[in-house]
């Protein structure tokens, strides 16, 4: 029986029988007893499914992970410590030193690092271009070695919307597939999978958990990507992987299971960015309202930015749903329903004119977080993309005078009262 996204949000992922727990049951343990040393050893084999030590896989997250893959109309899920961790894997699952990946310059300042910087220390190279790029330009980024072509569906804290068939169109021409990091709009804003994406993350950390409580990523495959296709680009699903007995993934698992079960396996085996057990339990808790928030969100962000669209104060607002938004028709495409709660404006009088309006909030609060219930804003250029020179903040649609609020659950004229004071 297929349902809707709003049934799913509550009830995927974890169906009890008789007389087990309502709800998700919260599996605290690091270990799990086996009454033979054989029996054990079929799961280190992957001969069985079952569980033998968390730092891999714990029943409690893999309930939350099937929800999410439903979600995302996916095959198979995991969940990691944060959506960093999330990204990181996406891609370090299918890259090696040598490898190469192509990514919009549009990203969230960390991730942006991630792979400009920390895993150029592992040998993997990245080239970045405007998610305004034309076919020619997008096609020019690619190399002999590009392994895997990166985006955020709305970016963070630009808000750029990412043309997914598109990029997904490019990917696939040159045989690779397309990772996208889908925080902003949740599934129920947008499925990029449907429109051509083989792998989404999330930093469940936002709005999937929306309260600020856990933090915490995750992971989707489409289960449509053919590894074996391509498999002299993709050794490490395609041929035998002597770290693991000897499996060839792509082969064992299949289309569907087989860049799941070696991010599980092989990463997080070696890295153990496990997501906690308690924090999968909250993270669902999230997930069962998502359909509920994710429209309120987005009704309040849609009359913030109008608000501030009229004030001339404002040199300038980003936010999709504005009708003179450059992203506007692209968004309707992708979002129907609208996208996030984020909304990014500039001042005019920039960086000074940003602190002084910060100072003055009463209700939105100055916080490094964003996709909560409560709102809250911040000046990117002094926070989450410090990292950054000028040049970079530029080319990633960031100016230093920038300000990103993050509509709430309040009431939305509560916010745009508290704006007006601060602007006045």
């Amino acid at each position: 029986m297929s349902f809707k996204i709003d049934t799913k949000c509550v009830q995927a992922g974890y169906t009890p029988k008789n007389g087990e727990p309502r709800q998700i049951p919260i599996i605290q343990s690091t270990t799990f007893k086996y009454d033979t040393s054989e029996a054990m050893g079929r799961l280190f084999d992957l001969e069985d499914s079952g569980y033998f030590y968390t730092r891999l896989q714990n029943p409690t997250n893999d309930h939350v992970a099937a929800k999410i893959a439903e979600l995302e109309g996916g095959t198979a899920g995991m969940l990691t410590s944060s959506g960093q961790a999330a990204n990181f894997f996406a891609l370090f699952n299918i890259c090696e030193c040598g490898s190469h990946i192509v990514s919009s310059s549009s990203i969230y300042g960390g991730t942006f690092n991630l792979i400009s910087v920390t895993m150029a220390k592992m040998g993997i190279t990245a080239t970045f271009v405007s998610p305004d790029c034309t076919d020619e330009e997008l096609d020019a980024a690619f190399t002999e070695n590009t392994r895997a072509v990166f985006g955020e569906t709305i970016a963070n804290p630009a808000l750029t919307v990412l043309d997914i068939e598109k990029f997904a169109a490019a990917a696939h021409r040159h045989g690779v597939p397309l990772i996208v990091d889908n925080t902003f709009p949740t599934p129920v804003n947008c499925r990029p999978i449907e429109w051509g994406a083989d792998i989404v993350t999330h930093s469940t950390t936002k709005y999937m958990d929306g309260h600020g409580a856990a933090v915490g990523g995750a992971i989707v495959d489409s289960g449509k990507f053919d590894w074996m296709a391509h498999a002299d680009k993709f050794p490490g699903l395609t041929t035998p992987d002597e770290s693991y007995h000897g499996i060839t993934y792509a082969e064992k698992f299949g289309i569907g299971g087989a860049f799941i079960t070696k991010c599980t396996s092989q990463l997080m085996r070696d890295f153990g960015c496990i997501q906690s057990p308690q924090n999968a339990f909250i993270l669902n808790l999230g997930l069962e309202s998502l359909h509920v928030r994710m429209p309120r969100h987005v009704e309040n962000a849609q009359a913030v930015a109008e608000f501030l669209h009229s004030r001339p104060e404002v040199k300038s607002v980003t936010y999709s749903g504005l009708p003179s938004d450059k992203y506007h028709n692209i968004a309707k495409k992708y979002m129907p329903n609208g996208g996030c709660g984020v909304v990014s404006f500039e001042l005019v009088g920039g960086r000074g004119a940003a602190e002084s309006f910060m100072k003055k909030l009463k209700l939105i609060a100055i916080e490094t977080h964003v996709a909560d219930a409560r709102s809250c804003c911040l000046n990117p250029a002094t926070s989450t993309h410090r990292q950054m020179n000028d040049e970079q903040l530029e080319a990633a649609g960031v100016p230093a005078g920038l300000i990103r609020v993050s509509c709430g659950l309040e009431d939305k004229d509560d916010l745009i009262n508290d704006i007006k004071n601060a602007l006045e």
